[in-house]
């Protein structure tokens, strides 16, 4: 016996169309309220970020305001930190610290900052034209602390903001590591803790590497600026005592990319050749 069917009524077809087609334009609604919130955090995301350099920035200008050295030698510094850290990326005893973009991009970020102590001394001190004397030397190495007791503060009071938004490490954290510890030195001779080798955060001992071609490189009241080559052999001759002879090594594989950001962001006060 054949099955008889009923046919569907305009109206039920009508209402079935009309459902579908709400369904449809509800999705896309949807997708496009999706994307423009997604832009709005971008674009957000992105202001803090920026907030965030102008920041670094300007604290960075502050501190060099105050002192003999020059805006370049915050470009110089940061992009010779930036280098070591992607020639050192996929390196076995780094890999894991240095294993994204972000990370990097954080180090460049944070480099800026690590003489920020230096607003904390005295101009008679900072400021003297020639080779400070025990005492002074003694108060001038202060700065680290006072730097990274301040950015402590700030990673204390926004750094749980900053994580919570961009997720991950803050700039704050790399920042107060550089500040507190770049004048380590891998043997422990150096201060404010003596630290000795790998009990030195990574980012520091980048630091170390990049401040010291550059004081190098540059004039002070104290010594001419040396020649390239002759701040290369300073740096070589440092490593295991002063530097991470991994760091070294990476900074000698690279020695000409050096001295082409020192180029790039020369001042008067530089020696390129």
């Amino acid at each position: 016996m054949r099955k008889s069917y009923k046919p569907i009524s305009p109206a039920i077809t009508k209402a079935r169309i009309a459902t579908h087609l709400n369904l449809s334009k509800a999705r896309q609604a949807l997708q496009e309220q999706n994307l423009a919130l997604e832009y709005a955090v971008r674009q957000r995301t992105l202001e803090i970020q920026l907030t965030q350099d102008i920041t670094t920035l300007a604290m960075a200008s502050l501190a060099e305001t105050r002192d003999n050295e020059t805006g370049n030698h915050i470009r110089r510094t940061q992009n010779y930190v930036k280098l070591l850290a992607e020639t050192l990326r996929h390196h076995d005893d780094f890999k894991e610290a240095l294993d994204s973009d972000r990370v990097i991009d954080l180090l460049y970020k944070s480099a800026p900052l690590h003489d920020i102590g230096k607003v904390g001394i005295a101009d008679n001190i900072l400021l003297k034209p020639g080779k400070l004397d025990d005492d002074e030397f003694v108060v001038m190495k202060t700065h680290a602390q006072l730097g990274g007791l301040a950015i402590e503060k700030a990673e204390g009071e926004l750094g749980e903001a900053i994580h919570d938004v961009l997720g991950g490490q803050s700039f704050l954290h790399f920042a107060r590591e550089i500040a507190n510890y770049h004048h380590e030195k891998w043997d422990g001779s150096g201060y404010p803790e003596g630290l000795k080798g790998d009990d030195i955060p990574l980012s520091a001992r980048l630091m170390a590497v990049a401040d010291v071609y550059d004081a190098l490189i540059s004039k002070r009241v104290y010594k001419p600026a040396f020649p390239h080559d002759k701040a290369v052999s300073i740096i070589r001759d440092g490593s295991g005592s002063h530097f991470d002879p991994r760091i070294v090594a990476a900074f000698l594989a690279v020695e000409e990319e050096v001295k082409a950001i020192a180029t790039r962001y020369s001042d008067e006060n530089t020696v390129e050749e």
